[in-house]
């Protein structure tokens, strides 16, 4: 794992993109697919939010599969989808999810403690009532702070799911190594997440200002949610082939930094 400059992040954002839009169609099918399954799922009462988490290795791992057959210049098939629902790769994939879950419930214990209970009262009343929300500017704030670190930590275990498949590494080596690579690179994947939010904000801002509050402006803004989760997977797997090196028939390329050493 090579020390990168801080730029690179920028880099990963430009050739992301570049990888987004010799497929775009079957990405965005893709996504959208694995969209509506998390819907369904999490539709079953009681433990179908649950499962929902446990499976997010599996939906990641389909796009870093899309990914690197779009890079090694495959058409991606609709059956790239089951890749990480495959035996035996599954259960691994679940055991890394186990750990998503776990901390997911542990940033949820904690955001519970610092946001006000007053903050969630008023939440439930809007979403009920419609009435304007009075909260606090510590609330916001600490709220903001949870939805940053919770993206923190789902983007310092991304790496996890394509080590186990393509590493053939044991989850909880994968998360470990998963881990460090996104610490020992953090100042890259800030450059690439602040690029990130920064490119969306100024086009939302521009489609508010070009067609203000109409439904096409809504819509035009869901469609470019959308659009962003799928240029930050791209730019995820560029971030693991420039690290780890690039896949080739399940192995990492020669001339990878061994990460046994």
């Amino acid at each position: 794992m090579n020390n990168l400059p801080a730029i690179t992040g920028w880099t990963w954002l430009k050739r992301g993109a570049s990888l987004f839009r010799q497929q775009p169609a079957a990405l965005t099918t893709l996504l959208f697919a694995n969209i509506l399954v998390s819907i369904l799922i999490s539709s079953v009462p009681l433990l179908g939010a649950m499962i929902a988490v446990i499976l997010i290795p599996s939906f990641s791992m389909a796009f870093m599969q899309a990914c690197l057959m779009i890079d090694s210049g495959q058409r991606v098939t609709p059956a790239v989808a089951l890749t990480g629902f495959r035996k035996p790769l599954v259960g691994q994939l679940c055991k890394i999810g186990l750990i998503y879950l776990g901390v997911s419930l542990v940033l949820t214990v904690i955001a519970r403690f610092v946001i006000s209970d007053q903050f969630w009262e008023q939440v439930a009343a809007q979403s009920s009532t419609g009435t304007p929300a009075q909260v606090q500017g510590s609330d916001i704030f600490a709220l903001f702070m949870f939805i940053v670190v919770n993206a923190m930590t789902l983007i310092a275990l991304c790496f996890a799911p394509p080590l186990t498949h393509w590493q053939k590494m044991p989850p909880f080596k994968a998360v470990f190594y998963s881990f460090f690579a996104v610490v020992r690179s953090a100042r890259v994947f800030i450059v690439l997440l602040m690029a990130w939010f920064g490119l969306f904000f100024a086009i939302c801002f521009v489609f508010t200002l070009l067609l203000g509050g109409s439904s096409v402006a809504r819509v035009a803004i869901m469609w470019l949610i959308f659009l962003f989760m799928l240029l930050l997977q791209c730019s995820m797997y560029i971030g693991y082939r420039e690290i780890f090196g690039k896949p080739q028939d399940g192995v990492a390329a020669e001339g990878k930094v061994s990460l046994d050493k």
